[in-house]
């Protein structure tokens, strides 16, 4: 009886901390380009990218629902049977 060498456990991506964020090698590689694009540092480029994404999410919050006026409230209770 013959038993199999075990497979070696997949290596694990080394990961790079900017700003508060996790990047692979690979991703920071990305953003690495994207900032010598557009003219920054790495960590102004992420900074700037953080805080597009907080004010995306900011804009995408929903509007709490506003009370209908007076006007409309009327008509309401006029269009109900008795």
């Amino acid at each position: 009886m013959t038993t199999k060498p075990s497979p070696k456990p997949a290596a694990k991506p080394e990961y790079t901390i900017i700003a508060g964020r996790k990047l692979s090698k690979g991703q920071l590689v990305y953003e690495q380009e994207r900032a010598k694009a557009a003219g920054k540092s790495l960590e102004a480029w992420i900074t700037a990218k953080i805080k597009a994404e907080e004010a995306e999410a900011e804009k995408a919050k929903p509007k709490p629902v506003k009370k209908p006026g007076l006007i409309s409230r009327l008509l309401d209770k006029a269009h109900k049977p008795i």
